[in-house]
């Protein structure tokens, strides 16, 4: 199929389903399974939880990512009774937490797995379970107190509501967007609606509704994502140079939805610097830049932070900060000189953070292939000739790191990150309109080879950072096509020798 045309379907897709296109996920679907069985779908549920399960009793990917899931689904399942199955998580998570590594660095995992925990242990299964190492109940109590006070909520906090247990339902300080949701998530939600949906609840009950029977009965990690995920697949079809027809009214929204603080992710979400920089970058690319000063309020000195009160720290929110600043000057010739000292310390910020090998990793994202992308394109393109020794030593990671079958990936070969790699070897020469180089060649397109046999798959694994991870579908797809387009053009121009 042409990839012009599968663009032009695929933001297509934008438009009809504006809240956007998101995967599944165990840990939000087994808290509605406990906060939420009077909801429609709790059969279906369960089903999903019980259909998810690994051999070994665990839900989840492995390096500490599947604990969070895991304590959900097991949690959800022994309230929900099937006893067999959450006895087969019991095991799992008794063999893992007092072994516990380091966890991800994942939205409120600091709050969810005591809470969790706390959960499991008052259904009377046996051998109460231990916190992780460096882990306890002190924060999520401090919420809880919080909450019941009727004191109003950190933004960022209503996403993960469900961690206040009853106090949370009915919350005097909490009240649903316009669109019936909770910090956009349906466990918050659901939390908030609590045993059974009061008389004044009807949006928020609604919503939960609308989302549970687009997805049959589970439901993603959050939602709605309408500016995250146009502002990301349209940058990533415009930076690869494919030729996709965008509604002026999407372009027109991107732009309205930018205010004074920013915007976030969607209704419900606080402004993050993340969705912000890449929404301004989307729209420079299309023609509309828009002055990124608004990003300013994320500027910590050291670095640009996603949120304000963010506890760590994100390369690709400062890789994009960059990308919005850059294309900003870059397609405006009366502010080519515009934000030039911001610029500097951006890209000077990115090649201090690049490990040894080459590579970047980040918070927001489970594969280096993604932190090492955004860091590769937005120096290549915007940090100066002297970070090039920088994206050098990132494309030979790149080459090196390519499996057999000619994909890479963090624990297998994944389409996503094989197309963050064709990217990172393909785009900063084509924008620069040099050669690639013999050795990336051949990588490049022996990943597309794999992209041309497993791109238009239905299902991606999550790799994405959230309370669980996550796929952004669309956001995918607009990758893959991005490095398909790219590697099709340079081979058919006979830049690539086949």
């Amino acid at each position: 199929m042409n990839i012009a045309r599968e663009a032009d379907a695929l933001v297509a897709t934008l438009m009809a389903t504006p809240w956007g296109q998101v995967s599944a996920s165990i840990y939000e679907t087994g808290r509605l399974v406990t906060l939420a069985p009077w909801l429609t779908g709790h059969r279906e549920r369960v089903e999903y939880l019980l259909k998810t399960q690994r051999p070994d009793g665990s839900w989840g990917a492995p390096d500490g990512y599947g604990l969070v899931p895991t304590l959900s689904a097991t949690e959800a399942l022994l309230a929900a009774g099937s006893t067999e199955a959450a006895h087969r998580g019991l095991a799992a998570l008794r063999e893992r937490l007092p072994h516990a590594g380091e966890l991800p660095d994942m939205p409120a995992v600091d709050l969810i797995v005591p809470s969790l925990v706390a959960l499991i242990n008052a259904h009377g299964a046996g051998e109460p379970l231990p916190l992780p190492p460096g882990l306890d109940y002190s924060r999520v109590e401090r919420v809880r107190r919080v909450v019941a006070s009727g004191a109003e909520l950190p933004e960022k906090l209503l996403h993960a509501l469900e961690v206040a247990g009853l106090t949370a339902g009915g919350a005097q300080s909490v009240r649903p967007t316009l669109i019936g949701t909770i910090g956009a998530s349906p466990a918050a939600t659901a939390a908030w609606l609590g045993s059974g949906p009061p008389s004044d609840a009807d949006s928020a009950r609604s919503h939960l509704e609308a989302v549970v029977t687009r997805y049959g009965g589970p439901v993603p990690v959050g939602l709605p994502i309408t500016v995250f995920e146009r502002g990301w697949v349209l940058s990533w079809l415009a930076r690869a140079g494919i030729p996709a027809e965008v509604p002026p009214e999407m372009v027109a929204d991107l732009r309205a939805a930018i205010g004074p603080a920013g915007t976030p992710a969607g209704p419900g979400l606080p402004a993050d610097a993340d969705t912000t920089s890449v929404a301004l970058h989307a729209l420079a690319l299309h023609g509309m830049a828009r002055d990124p000063e608004s990003l300013l309020a994320f500027d910590a000195g050291t670095h640009f932070c996603t949120w304000q009160g963010e506890d760590g720290f994100s390369i690709s929110v400062n890789a994009h900060v960059l990308d919005a600043f850059g294309a900003y000057a870059a397609t405006r010739a009366d502010r080519a000189g515009a934000y030039a000292e911001v610029r500097e310390r951006l890209a000077g910020l990115l090649a201090e953070r690049q490990r040894q090998d080459g590579s970047w990793d980040d918070r927001w994202h489970a594969s280096p292939y993604y932190a090492t992308l955004s860091c590769v394109l937005a120096l290549g393109e915007y940090g100066g000739p002297g970070r090039a020794p920088a994206v050098a030593r990132a494309r030979e990671w790149v080459v090196g790191t390519q499996r057999p079958d000619g994909s890479w990936g963090r624990w297998e070969g994944t389409p996503e990150e094989t197309a963050y790699a064709v990217q990172a070897l393909l785009l900063p020469e084509a924008a620069a309109g040099r050669r690639v180089g013999e050795r990336f060649e051949r990588a490049a397109v022996r990943g597309h080879e794999f992209l041309q046999r497993t791109g238009g798959m239905a299902d991606y694994p999550p790799l994405w950072h959230d309370k669980d991870l996550y796929t952004p579908i669309a956001v995918v797809r607009a990758a893959i096509l991005a490095a398909r387009h790219l590697a099709t053009n340079l081979i058919q121009t006979g830049q690539i020798r086949t």
